[in-house]
């Protein structure tokens, strides 16, 4: 009976050695099965997630392409005043030496006419030659 009884125990304890390394292959395959259902549903939310970064980064890079179309504009405009005072300038200068042309000849005529006087008020554009006396 020892010998029977032995071998009964024997059979007993790698059953359930058997027993429990089955429960525990079952149980990581199930943690496994799990981890891998919940990884993809990481990423599925990862790639919806790109999609919106996505959008995200092409309005920064569309809005940053108008800043820099909108800066050039500026600069474009800036250099475009620029050159327009620098004309007007050229204008004035043009039109105060017309002006003080006009002037002299005008000072001219009245020194040639005996029938003129000088005038006391000044002229237009600020010039008032002083009377001869």
């Amino acid at each position: 009976m020892a010998t029977s009884t032995t071998i009964w125990i024997v059979v007993a304890a790698v059953a359930v050695i058997a027993i429990l390394a089955a429960l525990a292959w079952v149980a990581r395959n199930k943690r496994n099965e799990h981890r891998h259902v919940e990884a993809e549903e990481i990423r599925t939310q990862a790639g919806e997630e790109s999609l919106r970064v996505g959008q995200r980064e092409a309005l920064a890079d569309e809005t940053a392409a108008k800043a820099r179309a909108a800066q050039a504009e500026a600069e474009a405009k800036a250099a475009e005043a620029e050159g327009l005072e620098q004309r007007a300038a050229a204008h004035r200068i043009e039109a105060t030496d017309s002006r003080d042309e006009l002037n002299q000849q005008l000072d001219r005529a009245d020194t040639i006419d005996p029938a003129s006087t000088t005038p006391e008020a000044p002229r237009p554009g600020g010039h008032r030659e002083p009377p001869d006396s």
